[in-house]
């Protein structure tokens, strides 16, 4: 539960520190309307496209399951950020309040287990995907969308562990590229050839524990300056 819970308390952080206090309004500090919804559908169709779903295209190829992890923590990004706007706009409760709901999701403890594989084929898992976009848009309760967003982290083989992980790498990349000039258009994605998702990984792998500013630190040092 401490795990959900400071990850809810970073994506909040990082939301105030984007899109300014008060973004639970629906709108950033720059004025731009903030559909998280729409975001969180997009990023399903990205993890889909990770898929060999097509019938006319590669039909011998595989899963990108690596990049799909990285796809699911986008997702979980979005979900939260939704999930917390949605305690705070229709008076749910606290942060912690919301922890402990999503601690008494009946999916919850399997998430909580050791990573185990699923036994879907790559088309059932696609249908999981297509599951919360479903549930999206059918006016579900916040509980209802992080219950079926939990069924695509432990099928993409997420555990809470690998996921906390995965995502405070992904939290401390996504303020790196704030700081970096991600809204202007300056951030360089790329770095000599290599997108920045995997140089993140790459420098997760070299940590058994980590400190966030540790893992920032490692990214200034490999960003290229030109």
């Amino acid at each position: 539960m401490n795990k959900i819970l400071q990850m809810l308390q970073l994506q909040q952080h990082l939301n105030d520190s984007t899109n300014g206090k008060g973004w639970e309004k629906g709108i950033t500090k720059n004025g731009k309307l903030i559909d998280w919804k729409r975001c969180t559908y997009l990023e399903c169709a990205e993890l889909i496209a990770s898929y060999p779903w097509k019938h006319w295209k590669n039909i011998d190829a595989k899963p990108d399951y690596e990049n799909i992890k990285i796809e699911v923590v986008d997702i979980w990004h979005f979900i939260m950020s939704q999930a917390l706007e949605d305690y705070k706009i229709k008076n749910l409760g606290t942060i912690d309040a919301l922890a402990r709901s999503i601690h008494a999701l009946p999916n919850y403890s399997i998430f909580a287990a050791p990573l185990s594989m699923t036994d879907k084929n790559y088309y059932e898992q696609i249908k999981v995907v297509e599951k919360l976009i479903k549930t999206l848009f059918c006016e579900a309760s916040t509980e209802k969308l992080i219950e079926a967003f939990i069924d695509i982290a432990i099928q993409s083989g997420l555990n809470l562990e690998a996921l906390y992980k995965l995502y405070i790498g992904k939290n401390v990349l996504n303020q790196f590229r704030q700081d970096h000039g991600y809204k202007e258009g300056t951030y360089h994605k790329l770095w000599e050839g290599i997108e920045d998702n995997i140089i993140m990984q790459q420098l997760l792998d070299k940590y058994e524990e980590f400190t966030a500013d540790e893992l920032y630190n490692a990214l200034e040092a490999a960003y290229p300056q030109n």
